[in-house]
């Protein structure tokens, strides 16, 4: 083999290693975890005002104090600090938090299942 040719090889084989290099961490597949598709769910988290309440990251005019802060939203182990946070069940609780827990002051805003899942995706990339 000459050296041009190992050269290259070797070229070849650092920038496949550095282009899966995750730092250790297995990257997760968002649309396949939730069903939904981070960029909408970016998109109807604004629609919807949630940064009215909410302090969301990358999210536009997303500043609100009232509700928690949804920084770091998939590092997480419960929501509402009852229920733990699985892509299920945190669509469960975007579509629905008044059936979830009564009395809680996130209404129920007629969010479909798959804009829960949308949003969902995009909690998700929240680390």
């Amino acid at each position: 083999m000459s050296i041009r040719r190992s050269a290259v090889t070797i070229l070849s084989l650092a920038a496949v290693l550095v282009a899966g290099c995750t730092g250790g961490q297995k990257p997760r597949a968002y649309t396949v975890l939730t069903g939904g598709h981070a960029d909408h769910g970016k998109k109807l988290l604004s629609e919807f005002r949630c940064g009215s309440c909410h302090t969301i990251p990358g999210v536009d005019n997303a500043n609100g104090v009232f509700g928690p802060p949804l920084m770091k939203m998939a590092a997480r182990g419960y929501i509402a600090g009852i229920f733990p946070n699985t892509p299920d069940t945190l669509a469960q609780w975007v579509m629905e938090p008044q059936t979830m827990k009564p009395k809680t002051a996130m209404p129920d805003l007629g969010i479909s299942h798959q804009q829960a899942r949308d949003i969902t995706a995009y909690l998700e990339t929240l680390r």
